[in-house]
């Protein structure tokens, strides 16, 4: 397969991309946190874009929250914009008023 078409591929799985939520969860947070240049912005907006789209919750403009294990998804999306090393991913066990949170997720 060409790299074109590796780069096609990628597309695809990125549009059908969706995170399994298990039955219950662990209690703890995936805090996704990136400052990407504004050189970059297009890697940038993509994220954010897919970040909505999954459903994340925007705790601060580059600072979104999710309640499953998502690490692979992200960092496939970061792969795929050239934008890895400008992310970090954080778990938390506990994040301050978190009602709002467990509100948005269904989580109560």
């Amino acid at each position: 397969i060409t790299k074109k078409g590796v780069d096609k591929l990628r597309e695809f799985t990125l549009e059908d991309m969706a995170i399994p939520q298990p039955k219950k969860w662990d209690g703890k947070w995936r805090l996704v946190i990136f400052d990407i240049p504004n050189k970059m912005r297009n890697g940038r907006d993509a994220l954010r874009h897919k970040l909505k789209e999954l459903d994340f919750y925007p705790l601060q403009k580059s600072i979104w929250v999710y309640p499953y294990p998502c690490f692979d998804e992200i960092m496939f999306i970061a792969e795929l914009f050239k934008i890895t090393r400008f992310i970090d991913i954080v778990t938390a066990e506990e994040i301050m008023n978190e009602a709002k949170l467990r509100k948005y997720f269904g989580l109560l």
